[in-house]
């Protein structure tokens, strides 16, 4: 169902956004026209396409634009059922991939703030980043599959790791340390094991890069905070 031919991916490098459409067209087989936009002068068809957040990640099906990167993915999911599943088929268990998937959306805000925060701001999202990890890895059932969401990588993945991996970087450039082995063993092993699949590694944008970009961001936004 759906054509590929049809199909058009907005978006910016770095993105762990963009980087979930991504992977999620990879795995399903997708072939897409990719469109790099620059977010200092963004296009006019992004500003079409998105004119309420004007931002990437849009995916164009048939002309249609979609938008958030997990609808992007439910989107995909069922327009394109047939290969490569990203949630589980029985209902109960979709419901629980839903409920993480949602979860993460809710709580990764403080991964934001610990980016541009200083003082008591970045001491409170430090907290909030330890309370959410203690509950991926103590009630999120990792340990009994290879995944976050099962045997294979899907949306729960595409939502949690990826997020992850920018946190660990954004712990380097502020000097703190949260995301710790020794603490989140399991949540840990489940990160490692994602970045090691070739068709992740390919577009995980390379660390050392990755630091310094998030460095220019810190550094702007806390010379405009008053």
């Amino acid at each position: 169902m759906g054509e590929s031919s049809s199909v058009k991916l907005y978006g910016a490098s770095p993105s762990p956004f963009t980087d979930r459409v991504i992977w999620a067209l990879k795995f399903k087989g997708i072939k897409y026209e990719y469109m790099i936009e620059d977010l200092k002068n963004k296009s006019e068809m992004l500003l079409k396409y998105n004119p309420v957040y004007k931002r990437t990640p849009v995916f164009v099906h048939g002309g249609k634009p979609i938008l958030e990167s997990m609808i992007i993915l439910e989107y995909i999911e069922e327009t394109w059922p047939e290969s490569y599943p990203l949630l589980p088929k029985d209902p109960y268990e979709k419901s629980v991939a839903r409920f993480w998937i949602k979860f993460m959306e809710d709580k990764s805000a403080s991964i934001q703030t610990l980016l541009v925060s200083k003082g008591t701001e970045l001491e409170k999202s430090q907290t909030e980043i330890s309370e959410m990890l203690t509950t991926i890895e103590e009630k999120g059932g990792l340990g009994q599959k290879k995944f976050f969401g099962g045997d294979t990588i899907g949306s729960v993945d595409l939502a949690i790791a990826p997020i992850l991996y920018w946190l660990e970087a954004i712990e380097e450039l502020v000097g703190v340390k949260i995301f710790e082995a020794h603490k989140f063993p399991k949540l840990h092993e489940c990160t490692e094991r994602f970045n090691q699949v070739p068709e992740i590694k390919e577009n995980l944008p390379n660390y050392k890069d990755l630091v310094n970009y998030l460095k220019g961001i810190r550094e702007r936004t806390i010379a405009a905070t008053p």
